[in-house]
């Protein structure tokens, strides 16, 4: 709209365009640096100083701006990027720095993924503890930083040049203002100016490019000089009114538009239309006096309400990214305050890699925080994460090669010894095989997957000497053999005890019967077992058969307990997970006893009260065990009512004292 029609008519008043007319916010030009564009844009709306540095805020990194424009790189392969970017370059776009920042982001987020999946592999492959984690070179990646750096070269001498040709616009724009004061002070010949004036706004409005730093002045002087000339003009006040009118129904329009942005969700959005708003209202000429203020005051209302918007969006991501940037510190305190020169096992390397594993999958759950400290939080984690990897490489390399000699070392003891298994002069080998043995003790643990080979391998060895030794001792045979016949005997007396023998009479008789057992010396080796299996079962027949009711008063206890509790699945299931914990304990400590039994079992005679205590202690917990065990199956259902009578295990306190006068070797 020709600003000149709204001269008034000589005959009128002047009328003086109010201040609150100037438009007040203004954005950057269309080629506005980066740099500053942002901060123009708020300035010059009047912006408080929280609301521009939200304004300047980047964004979040790895994450560019989501358009059409920006997404189609991120689904682009690493060549192909490669190619955009060389092609950028080639043609010197300069303009398309938005693109470059896009495929620089999807480039490296693809580059990270190849260390990934490299670092998993290596991880993954079982000879990749023994060495530290490598990547392997990428030659795209270093052509792809030469192609950043020259583009980034060629933005900046673009950058400087359009600086240059800016501050040459800048000066035309004050040349043609101060050529506007000189018409506007010289009163009485102003309307011989006015085809000057014409042609110096079409002047100024053609010249657009300037500094951000110097729009608004620059805006703001240019209008009030122009107003002071439209006081002086001497205009068809019909022209004027009409012009008004129209001018009018213009900025009404606009502050309808205004209202529709305070419902607009995308607060980005809304503070970017808001920009062009201003600046169609900064371009719209004056209205009547009257309305002026008016509309002035609606309209900077409710661009303060889309401010406000903006600035507590920005305001709010800060606070988001102030707590990850926290939580990320956090996670950083945690990693390094661990210890790594307290591990040293294999578990404990194990438990702190699951921690360490926990903390990056807690980091992976965090969102970005500020971009000034985000790069170097990662660096950080990222580093007391490959230092912890490398040291537990290290580690297990060292264990392994330890193992390995301890291999070795116990290897060549089993050499020894089966070549000693054979030796007839018993005296001076037993002594040699002890030896061995006492040297066995001070090495320390082979790999697990030979641990049972080489312990049986050198178990065999001696269990074959002392055998033959034992066996050469033929003079204990006759008194074996005797002593195999009285415990039979035992057996017989408690198997033939008459049925009405009083209850008092049949225990008696059975302690009686165990220590004579006690007293009767060792039976043929080949033969313990089968005797003492023999003892056990006639002792558990005499109970049996004159009712011995101590094992079955718990059982029946413990089936009213579960009676009691049926129904209530919780506190079934919890029973059972204790008595399940109970048995695997009790497994755990029979095996060391059968482990202790076995390694003791090539020691001379004079080790043999040992032997026996172990064997008794074993006893005992296998009758825990079948306690258990039946308990358990009490509680699934797997022992019927009538079958239980007939499958109860000796009490726990007779099959002691049963242990105890046993003369099991």
């Amino acid at each position: 709209m020709n600003e000149l029609a709204n001269v008034p008519d000589p005959k009128e008043e002047n009328v003086t365009p109010n201040a609150a007319e100037i438009p007040q916010a203004v954005t950057a030009p269309e080629n506005a640096t980066e740099e500053n564009a942002t901060a123009a844009e708020t300035a010059a709306a009047g912006m408080p100083d929280a609301v521009a540095d939200a304004a300047e805020m980047p964004e979040e990194e790895g994450a560019p701006e989501e358009d059409a424009g920006t997404r189609k790189y991120f689904e682009m392969p690493k060549e192909q990027l490669l190619e955009t970017l060389r092609q950028i370059v080639a043609d010197k776009a300069c303009d398309r720095h938005r693109d470059v920042n896009a495929i620089k982001q999807a480039f490296f987020a693809l580059r990270r993924k190849e260390l990934d999946d490299e670092f998993k592999a290596f991880v993954s492959d079982e000879s990749g503890a023994d060495a530290t984690f490598v990547s392997k070179p990428d030659p795209d990646e270093a052509v792809f930083k030469d192609l950043l750096n020259n583009f980034h070269t060629l933005r900046a001498e673009f950058l400087a040049r359009e600086e240059e040709r800016r501050m040459e616009n800048l000066a035309r724009k004050n040349a043609i203002i101060d050529r506007l004061k000189s018409i506007a002070s010289d009163i009485d010949n102003i309307n011989l100016h006015i085809s000057e004036v014409r042609q110096l706004q079409e002047d100024f409005k053609n010249i657009n490019d300037i500094p951000q730093s110097a729009v608004t002045d620059s805006w703001k002087n240019y209008q009030l000089v122009i107003e002071q000339i439209f006081d002086c003009l001497k205009m068809n006040k019909e022209l004027r009114d009409l012009d008004f009118k129209k001018n009018l129904e213009i900025k009404r329009d606009l502050i309808e538009q205004a209202k529709a942005l305070r419902e607009e969700k995308d607060v980005i959005t809304a503070f970017k239309k808001l920009q062009v708003l201003h600046d169609t209202w900064r371009e719209t000429g004056p209205v009547a006096k009257e309305h002026r203020e008016t509309l002035w005051n609606e309209f900077k209302e409710l661009s303060t309400e889309v401010n406000k918007r903006h600035q507590e969006f920005f305001e709010a991501r800060k606070e988001a990214e102030k707590a990850n940037e926290d939580a990320k510190t956090a996670l950083c305190v945690e990693i390094e305050a661990l210890d790594r020169s307290e591990l040293k096992t294999f578990a404990d390397w194990e438990k702190a890699t699951a921690a360490i594993k926990d903390m990056q999958e807690r980091w992976k759950k965090l969102g970005f925080a500020s971009r000034k400290v985000n790069n170097q939080l990662f660096a950080r984690f990222r580093k007391s994460c490959d230092d912890f990897f490398s040291e537990k490489a290290a580690f297990f390399t060292k264990i392994k090669e330890e193992l390995a000699q301890n291999l070795a070392k116990k290897t060549a003891l089993c050499e020894k010894a089966e070549a000693l298994m054979d030796s007839t002069d018993f005296r001076k080998t037993a002594a040699d095989i002890r030896a061995l043995q006492a040297e066995w003790r001070t090495i320390g643990s082979v790999p697990r997957k030979h641990s049972d080979a080489i312990w049986q391998r050198f178990l065999n060895a001696c269990n074959h000497f002392f055998d033959a030794r034992k066996q050469s001792q033929s003079s204990q045979k006759k008194d074996e053999t005797d002593n195999l016949a009285a415990k039979r005997a035992l057996i017989d007396g408690l198997i033939n005890l008459p049925a009405d023998t009083p209850k008092a009479e049949a225990q008696k008789a059975v302690r009686d019967a165990q220590d004579k057992w006690k007293e009767i010396g060792h039976v043929p080796f080949k033969m313990k077992d089968k005797i003492y299996d023999d003892f056990r079962q006639a002792i558990n027949q005499v109970r049996e058969k004159f009712d011995f009711r101590e094992v079955r008063a718990r059982m029946n206890n413990f089936r009213e307990q579960i009676e009691n509790i049926k129904g209530d699945d919780s506190k079934l299931g919890r029973e059972r997970d204790r008595l399940v914990r109970a048995l695997e304990n009790k497994r755990g400590e029979l095996q060391i006893y059968m482990n202790n039994l076995g390694f003791l079992n090539v020691k001379s005679s004079s080790g043999n009260s040992l032997v026996k205590e172990i064997e008794r202690r074993s006893q005992l917990i296998k009758d825990d065990i079948a306690m258990i065990q039946k308990k358990i199956d009490i509680l699934d259902g797997k022992v019927p009512a009538e079958e239980e009578k007939a499958k109860e295990p000796a009490p726990k306190a007779e099959a002691a004292a049963e242990e105890k006068a046993d003369g099991k070797e």
